[in-house]
């Protein structure tokens, strides 16, 4: 099975981002958009874990949040996988009011694919790139237009304080369904 760990954005950066989107969304009607209560930003995902290790991953990202601090973070801006001329996935970022805000991020998520490593586990790698998945397209579109229609957003601040591991048990609608299997609070 598909598991993640993730940060899940205050209800208020939620609803205040869907607010922004949602006169947006006719903008691209390749979009296939992700339902905002599925919106999160991704720190690991391991796309295969036998049943008999989630407990144990769950464990092991507990550990490590329990290791960190609350990180005040924002969304913002706007980009797009793999490039903004053919675009599959579009996002908006994050930022933080914090000094080290952003290099906190990306140490947590260092941290919780390093966990999931030390189990066996094999997380996605490459350069960690915060971003909140808003949509995705079947086929490669140029993305300047939405780019800029997204590029002001700045949402409010929150503190992230909890990793909350998703469990992914298959698909609804053709689209993978997915529920919260841990929330591990940040600092205890």
């Amino acid at each position: 099975m598909r598991v993640f760990a993730a940060l899940v954005p205050s209800d208020e950066a939620l609803t205040e981002l869907e607010t922004f989107v949602e006169p947006r969304r006719e903008v691209e009607s390749v979009l296939r958009w992700t339902p905002s209560h599925l919106w999160h930003v991704t720190l690991a995902f391991i796309a295969e874990v036998p049943g008999r290790a989630v407990d144990d991953l769950v464990d092991a990202v507990a550990e490590v949040a329990a290791g960190s601090t609350p990180i005040p973070l924002r969304l913002k801006g706007a980009g797009a996988f793999p490039d903004i001329a053919t675009a599959r996935v579009v996002w908006t970022g994050l930022d933080s009011d914090a000094p080290h805000g952003l290099a906190d991020l990306e140490r947590l998520a260092l941290r919780t694919r390093t966990a999931c490593g030390r189990l066996g586990l094999s997380p996605a790698g490459g350069t960690y790139r915060p971003h909140l998945t808003l949509a995705r397209s079947r086929h490669p579109f140029d993305a300047t237009h939405w780019l800029r229609a997204m590029d002001t957003h700045a949402g409010p601040s929150w503190d992230a304080d909890t990793i909350t591991v998703f469990v992914s048990r298959g698909h609804r609608g053709g689209r993978p369904s997915y529920e919260a299997e841990a929330i591990c609070p940040l600092g205890t």
